[in-house]
C-alpha cells in the first residue's frame, strides 16, 4: 500500500499490544528492475494506548539510513527521500522504483512501548534480490572464418548488455550441446570451445538465455569446415556395375562421375591405367567414353583433390565393351523388361476375356428362333453325296445337335424344349441342350420282312 501526500506519519492510537516479537532471521524476497517493491514486517500488533518507534536501514552490502519513526514521526533520509516512504499502519517501507543498487539487506529496529512501562524490542532482517530482465545475447566466434578439420579449435562466447543471474545454453541447429572431450563449457555456462573441430561441428550456434524474469536467445552463427574428400565413388546410369566393374554396349557414349563428401568441392582428374604407363585423359568431375574406342577392357582412376585440406583420395575402375540387360534402365528410347511385358500381355488377356463374358451375358440375342449347330463333322464321302430329302439314309442324321432356346412369346415352345431334357421349373432359359440321336432307322429288306 502507498502513502500519499509525501513522507507522512500516520497516526497510531496511545497503545500498542505486541502480537508477535522476536528476532528474526533473514527472509528473502524478490523484485523486479523499474518496478515498485514493498519491504513488509512480519511482526503483528494491535492498536493501544501506547507508543511505538524504529527505523529501517541497509546494512548490506553498504549502510545506508533510510527512516526513522516514532509514534507519529517519520523522518526519512534525503538520499532517499523521492523513492522511499513508510507506512506506519504497519512500519512497512515502499520503495517506488527498483535499482540494481537496492539489492541487499534491510534491517528493521522496531520499539514498543507496554502499558506497564516495560519495552519491547525487535529485529526484523530483509534481503532484497532486484531481477535485471535480461537482454538478447550475441555470440562471437574466434576465429571468425572458416577451419580446417582436426587442425584447428574454435571459441565460441555469449555476452548479454544487461540481466543478472543469467544462466547460459548452448544450442546447436536449435539441439542443446552436451559437454565432451571436445565440446567444454566456462563454469559460468557463456563460453563454448570445440577443440580439433570435425565434419560433424559443421552447424548453426546459437545461446539461450535467461533468469528469473525472462528469456532470450541469440541469433545463430554458422561454423563452417574444410574437410574430406570422403566416401570417394565413381558413378554412372548408363552402364552395368558389378564390383568395380562397369559393363558397356557397344556404341553408346557413357559419362561418369567421380563423386566425394568434401568442402570445398574436390578437382578431378580421370588418369588411363595400363601395363606401362599411366596418361591423363581428363579434368573435371565428369568423365565421358565413346565404347566404340574400347578394343578390350581397360582400366581408369578417378583421382579427387581438396585444394583446401590438401587431402586426395582415388578409385579404380574397369570397363568393358558387352551385351547388357536393358530392362534395368529408361534411357531415351525407353526399354521394357520380359516380366513387365507378360504382365501387360496377362493383363490384356483377362481384361478381354471379362468383357466377352460381361457383353453375352448383358446382351443375349433376341426374337424367336432355334440354331442346330452340328458338333461332330461326317465323313468326306458322305458330304460329296447328292442331297436326299425325307430319311432315306437316316444314318446320315447321326452326330451330336446343339438346341439352343431363346425367350420368345412361345412359352410352349420353350416348355417343351425344357421337358424334352427333363429340366426344373427354375432352370434358366438360356440353357444349352445336347441331344445325341442314337435311333438307328430301318432297312427296306427289314420292313419288307415286318
Amino acid at each position: 500500500m502507498e502513502p500519499t501526500g509525501g513522507p507522512v506519519a500516520l497516526l497510531l492510537c496511545a497503545s500498542v499490544v505486541l502480537l508477535s516479537a522476536v528476532n528474526s532471521a533473514p527472509g528473502e524476497i524478490r523484485g523486479t528492475y523499474g518496478f515498485p517493491l514493498t519491504l513488509p514486517v512480519r511482526a503483528r500488533f494491535q492498536a493501544r494506548e501506547t507508543g511505538i518507534g524504529g527505523s529501517w536501514s541497509k546494512v548490506e552490502p553498504d549502510h545506508s539510513h533510510l527512516a526513522s519513526f516514532e509514534n507519529k514521526t517519520v523522518i526519512v533520509n534525503r538520499l532517499f527521500e523521492r523513492n522511499v516512504r513508510l507506512n506506519l499502519i504497519d512500519a512497512s517501507l515502499y520503495i517506488h522504483r527498483l535499482e540494481e543498487a537496492y539489492e541487499g539487506n534491510y534491517k528493521l529496529e522496531l520499539y514498543v512501548d507496554h502499558d506497564n512501562g516495560t519495552m519491547q524490542h525487535v529485529t526484523e532482517i530483509v534481503r532484497v534480490l532486484v531481477d535485471v530482465p535480461v537482454s538478447t545475447p550475441v555470440v562471437e566466434k574466434s576465429p571468425p572464418y572458416a577451419v580446417l578439420e582436426d587442425e584447428e579449435s574454435v571459441t565460441l562466447v555469449c555476452s548479454v548488455a544487461r540481466g543478472n543471474r543469467v544462466e547460459y545454453q548452448w544450442l546447436k541447429d536449435n539441439r542443446p550441446i552436451v559437454a565432451s572431450t571436445r565440446h567444454e563449457f566456462s563454469s559460468a555456462q557463456d563460453i563454448l570451445n570445440i577443440s580439433h573441430v570435425k565434419k560433424g561441428d559443421m552447424g548453426q550456434y546459437s545461446c539461450l538465455v535467461k533468469n528469473f524474469v525472462n528469456e532470450n536467445q541469440s541469433q545463430p552463427v554458422n561454423l563452417t569446415v574444410f574437410y574430406g574428400p570422403y566416401n570417394l565413388a565413381v558413378r554412372t546410369d548408363q552402364a552395368l556395375q558389378t564390383g568395380d566393374v562397369f559393363m558397356v554396349n557397344p556404341g553408346e557414349q557413357v559419362f561418369f562421375d567421380c563423386m566425394a563428401d568434401s568442402n570445398p568441392p574436390n578437382s578431378c582428374v580421370w588418369i588411363s591405367v595400363t601395363s606401362n604407363d599411366t596418361e591423363v585423359v581428363m579434368t573435371g568431375q565428369r568423365f565421358e567414353v565413346m565404347s566404340p574406342q574400347l578394343a578390350q577392357a581397360k582400366e581408369y582412376v578417378c583421382r579427387a583433390f581438396n585444394n583446401v585440406t590438401r587431402k586426395q583420395d582415388e578409385a579404380q575402375f574397369t570397363l568393358v565393351v558387352g551385351y547388357r540387360e536393358k530392362e534395368k534402365y529408361t534411357q531415351e528410347g525407353g526399354f521394357m523388361s520380359p516380366l513387365a511385358a507378360v504382365t501387360l500381355c496377362s493383363v490384356l488377356i483377362i481384361f478381354g476375356m471379362t468383357f466377352v463374358l460381361w457383353r453375352r451375358s448383358c446382351h443375349p440375342r433376341r426374337g424367336w428362333s432355334s440354331v442346330i449347330r452340328t458338333i461332330s463333322k461326317r465323313p468326306i464321302s458322305e458330304q460329296r453325296h447328292p442331297r436326299r430329302s425325307g430319311h432315306e439314309d437316316a444314318s446320315e442324321d447321326f452326330g451330336i445337335y446343339e438346341f439352343v432356346a431363346v425367350p420368345g412369346r412361345m412359352e410352349a415352345t420353350q416348355s417343351s424344349s425344357r421337358s424334352l431334357v427333363c429340366l426344373d421349373s427354375t432352370q434358366d432359359l438360356h440353357t444349352t441342350i445336347y441331344d445325341v440321336i442314337r435311333r438307328i432307322p430301318e432297312t427296306p429288306t427289314l420292313s419288307l420282312l415286318k
